[in-house]
């Protein structure tokens, strides 16, 4: 299930894909028929024709006061959202060899369901505004992390989950707060849904990662800044969201010192 939604290139139809590999999941569990495969991912998923994907710094700045700046940031969103589908089906078809309880996948498979519902409401409220998924660039580098972490599943979970999607935590604020001003309480509504879900993931980052440290009888915080330091490119960037980085189980002597680094 995990491989079939990584090669399937339409953005919706993953995300519909995705969804009812979720639940068709939680009858498995719930029946006792569920069992752990093996798959093939491929080295880069299945995407559609559009966005053009270009270099971070060729992204178009807009005014975030403007309809064009809001819609520009509901559209990066949305591609940051249908990446981090493929992310958690990711980590799933391609660390299945570990052994690792059944609730590793159950954490992945609810988080993957919940990204694509995050897609699916953010395409509506860009419709809504009359764009769409795809209209605009998007950033070309959102794969990298999932690259350079393809042989070594504690520097997936410690990059992915505990340092990109924990960034989510320290912005998504600000921007519920821009639509908030904005008056546009559907935007505030599915923005407020993805913040709230962003602290499980992050939270199931942090879980398996030190399940993972107790096996080999690591040390968790300098393990994960070694780590980060290793495969992630450039310093993590404050402000942080300590309070909820804490509630996610991320305290801060993880990552302040790698905030620091040049």
């Amino acid at each position: 299930m995990a491989e079939a939604v990584l090669r399937t290139a339409g953005s919706r139809e993953k995300c519909a894909l995705s969804r009812a590999s979720a639940a068709r999941w939680r009858e498995m569990r719930a029946s006792g028929e569920a069992a752990v495969g093996t798959a093939s991912p491929p080295d880069r998923p299945a995407r559609p024709a559009e966005p053009p994907l270009v270099a971070p710094r060729d992204v178009p700045r807009r005014r975030p006061g403007t309809p064009e700046g809001r819609q520009a940031i509901l559209h990066a969103v949305a591609h940051i959202e249908l990446n981090a589908v493929d992310l958690h089906w990711d980590v799933i078809a391609r660390f299945a060899h570990v052994p690792l309880p059944v609730g590793f996948f159950d954490d992945w498979v609810k988080a993957a369901d919940e990204e694509s519902k995050h897609f699916g409401l953010l395409c509506d409220r860009l419709e809504a505004g009359g764009s769409r998924y795809g209209a605009l660039p998007a950033h070309a580098g959102m794969w990298r992390a999932a690259e350079d972490t393809a042989h070594d599943l504690m520097a997936r979970l410690a990059v992915v989950p505990m340092v990109l999607e924990a960034r989510g935590l320290d912005v998504t604020p600000g921007m519920i707060a821009l639509f908030q001003r904005a008056e546009d309480a559907e935007s505030v509504a599915a923005l407020e849904t993805i913040y709230a879900e962003e602290v499980h993931h992050v939270a199931y980052g942090s879980k398996w990662f030190h399940f993972l440290c107790g096996r080999h009888d690591l040390d968790p915080a300098p393990t994960f800044r070694d780590l980060v330091r290793r495969h992630f490119r450039g310093p993590l960037k404050p402000p942080f969201n300590e309070e909820k980085r804490a509630e996610a189980g991320l305290p801060p002597d993880f990552y302040w010192p790698l905030a620091d680094e040049p």
